[in-house]
């Protein structure tokens, strides 16, 4: 999904609105689809690099509802902060290595007065903890060069800068690839042995079978 999925996750200057004191953090559905997804656009439209169609939002709210996070003003309903992430299968399995799950961050937006109040972190970690739960191996995501907010606050969480993309946006900016990584070598070489360990279980179940039956 590169090419969809390439907005400048931005974390700038606050704003001078007073923070709700009840701030709510609610999960995407379906259902609320007509209620927020226009509020969504529109909160993402003001600090996207490129332009997105309503195909690319239902692309991701449609198919990882539960990885779309919102904080509303619990007094209006409103919309202050939204991030929309997925989560793919991202190696192939085979007999020496397992699944690997990879979480990726496609948009993330709070609305400006509201900004360097803690907003987008919250809504990044909930974002993790979800695809944390749902076996993520790791998350990534793209941001410019130049929003040194947005890569602060990553950096904060853990993420690391993997790999620099030169005029990776349509505006001709480039942009740096950042992956946390949320499992250790030690964590996935352990779920390759226990792969290997059932494998064989399963030829000796299979060798015993063959020598009762002759």
């Amino acid at each position: 999904m590169a090419d969809t999925s390439q907005p400048s996750t931005s974390t700038k200057e606050a704003g001078s609105a007073k923070l709700p004191p009840e701030l709510r953090y609610i999960q995407y559905s379906h259902a609320l689809e007509k209620k927020y997804l226009p509020s969504i656009r529109a909160l993402i439209s003001k600090d996207l690099s490129e332009p997105y169609s309503i195909y690319v939002y239902r692309y991701f709210l449609y198919q990882w509802d539960d990885l779309c996070f919102m904080a509303i003003d619990p007094k209006t309903n409103a919309l202050i902060g939204v991030i929309i992430s997925k989560l793919e299968p991202h190696t192939t399995p085979s007999q020496a290595s397992p699944q690997t799950y990879r979480g990726y961050i496609a948009m993330l937006a709070v609305s400006s007065q509201y900004r360097n109040a803690g907003i987008a972190t919250t809504l990044v970690r909930k974002a993790i903890d979800a695809m944390e739960e749902r076996g993520a191996d790791e998350v990534v995501l793209e941001t410019e060069e130049s929003n040194v907010p947005a890569m602060k606050l990553y950096e904060r969480l853990g993420f690391l800068r993997s790999k620099k993309l030169h005029r990776y946006y349509l505006n001709g900016s480039s942009a740096y690839r950042l992956v946390l990584h949320l499992k250790s070598v030690a964590d996935m070489m352990g779920v390759r042995e226990d792969r290997e360990m059932e494998m064989e279980r399963q030829m000796q179940g299979q060798g015993q079978g063959g020598v009762g039956v002759m």
